[in-house]
This record gives structure tokens, sequence and C-alpha cells, in this order.
């Protein structure tokens, strides 16, 4: 496990490197190809309920525009939401990303930058909003109430750092996303709904965080690939 570290945080040195020298001409350019081809997945026009990452002021496509034409189009959107665990799964994980829901546009405009400078739901809207999965399986080996109440999701568009073409996702290093995930799968699986599946994963990249032919992302057992891969106006990646 040390050694995928160490490999994970080399690469995401290299991909830093590299963003830091991406212009910001380039980024909203790549971002409008970007948001026009994830716009058009006959996923995204399926799906009722989505989940998308607000994206940081620089270094990695935006999202804004995608968010408020989903709101147009009457989807059910919800945004990342990072807070303190009540229960911490462990000593390394106290705090757990959940997704919770947005009102509309108006609300969407409102929300306040954080540290990172991403538009984030403050804690005090948290009990007037829908929330994805809650404090619910925050520890895996137990699975008391792990299916009620959630907030099923058809499609989840997600970030990176970077990305290969076996659609293998390198994170920011805390392990949100696929910690999340697995809480979701858990949720599923103790759940009643015969009709509820995982959500269509889509990772939205630039080009400069699509990994050379011959390299791949450092995988560990508890890391999701995506189900699709959206650069810019490029073919669709899918598996």
């Amino acid at each position: 496990m040390a050694f995928l570290r160490r490999a994970k945080k080399d690469l995401r040195r290299l991909i830093r490197q590299k963003l830091s020298q991406v212009s910001e001409q380039s980024v909203q350019t790549q971002s409008l190809l970007a948001q026009g081809t994830l716009l058009s997945l006959p996923e995204y026009h399926a799906a009722r309920r989505i989940g998308i990452y607000l994206s940081m002021p620089k270094g990695e496509l935006a999202t804004g525009p995608i968010v408020t034409e989903a709101l147009r189009q009457g989807k059910e959107v919800y945004v990342p939401y990072i807070h303190k665990a009540a229960a911490a799964p462990s000593e390394a994980r106290t705090s757990v990303m959940d997704m919770v829901s947005l009102h509309a546009k108006e609300d969407f405009e409102r929300l306040e930058a954080d540290s990172w400078g991403i538009p984030t739901p403050s804690e005090s809207s948290i009990a007037g909003r829908k929330r994805c999965l809650g404090e619910m399986n925050l520890h895996p080996q137990t699975s008391e109430g792990a299916g009620e109440g959630m907030q099923h999701l058809d499609v989840i568009v997600m970030p990176g750092m970077a990305f290969d073409r076996r659609l293998a996702r390198l994170g920011h290093g805390k392990g949100y996303y696929d910690f999340f995930l697995s809480r979701y799968k858990q949720g599923l699986g103790a759940s009643n709904d015969s009709e509820s599946k995982m959500p269509f994963l889509v990772g939205l990249a630039l080009e400069e965080q699509i990994l050379p032919e011959e390299t791949e992302v450092p995988e560990g057992p508890h890391d999701w690939r995506l189900n699709a891969l959206v650069i810019g106006d490029r073919p669709v990646l899918r598996r």
C-alpha cells in the first residue's frame, strides 16, 4: 500500500505541473466542448436525478453551465457536501462526502465558495435539502438501516486529477468519491428495491489530464472506474 500511495502522489504532482501550464482560455474552450458532449449523452437525457461536482476556479473542466441546464430541464441535481461524520469510519477518515439537492438555479447561484474556491452548500442549509446517503453506511462492516431513506441517482459526473483509457480515475487524494460509491453500493444491497442500480459514472477531463496510451492510473482495491469519460469533443470513451 505504501508503494501505491507513493505512485499516486507522484502522478498527482506530475499532473499538477501540467495543469499549471494550461491557459484559462484553453480550459474555457475545452469546458464548452465537453459540456455539449455530456449533455448529448443518452444516459444524461434519460436521467431524472444527477449528481455533479462543482468545479474549482481553475485546473479542471467547469460544470456550472451543466448544473444550470440540468435544473432548467427539470432534473433533480445533487452536489457534493463534505462534512464531519457523526460516527467517524476510522481515525484516518473523520470527514465524508454526501450528495445534497439543489432547489433551483437561484439556490445554486447563492452558494458560497469554500477554501478551494468551490461553491458549497452551507451547513445551515442542509436540513432543508434532500440527502443521498446522510449518515448511513459509514461503517461497511455493519448494515443496520443501510438502505433506508436513500435518494437514488441515475448519473454522477465526477472530477479527477488524471484518467487513463481503461477509465481508471485518479482523485485528489481524499477518497471522498470512492468511499461514497462504496456506501451507495452497500445501501443498494440492503434495499428492497430490485429496480435500483448503481449510477452511471461519467468523468470530465481536460486533454492534459489523459495519460499516454501506455500509462495507467495506479489503482487500489477500493478505487472505482468510470462507465464513460468525456474529453472535449473527442469520441466518448466507454466500457
